[in-house]
């Protein structure tokens, strides 16, 4: 997505207001008829060199469990139910497979707040997919974002 500078300008000073990221979404697809996913927001505002004022504070996540215990787990390297002592403090921990899916770019797992377990993978054409393992799951709203700003961060580190 391409915009012009005085778009740009206006994503940065809503950023200086102290604007969420699905506030800024909201905002281009009603003043600019710019439809995003919210992942594509996150990626245009760290394409900008733009830090939203409500991620300052939190920590760089941590990968949950190392790649042994991850090989003892099964074939889809799913992390039990409770959260371990070392997860992050917003309760949401992502974790990358070694093996990735079959028809996935990159794949993984996350651990909810509430210790809620779901399989997630990247298809080719960077369409998000998840899969609880509690059949009928939906996380919290808060629980998303927190898993879509951790992915991004472990996506990072793993140079993707």
């Amino acid at each position: 997505m391409n915009l012009d500078e005085a778009q740009k300008q206006k994503v940065a000073g809503w950023i200086k207001e102290g604007l969420k990221l699905s506030e800024i979404q909201s905002k281009l697809a009603a003043e600019f008829g710019i439809h995003l996913t919210y992942m594509d927001v996150r990626f245009l505002v760290d394409d900008l060199k733009l830090t939203p004022k409500d991620q300052q504070a939190l920590p760089p996540e941590k990968k949950v469990l190392p790649a042994k215990e991850k090989a003892s787990e099964g074939s889809l390297g799913v992390p039990s139910p409770a959260t371990p002592a070392g997860a992050p403090p917003d309760g949401v921990s992502v974790t990358l497979d070694n093996v990735t899916r079959p028809g996935a770019m990159v794949s993984g797992s996350v651990t909810f707040s509430d210790g809620n377990v779901a399989q997630w993978y990247l298809d080719q054409f960077g369409r998000l997919g998840l899969a609880p393992q509690q059949q009928g799951y939906k996380p919290s709203a808060a629980d998303l974002e927190a898993f879509q700003m951790a992915l991004q961060n472990e996506l990072q580190k793993a140079g993707l």
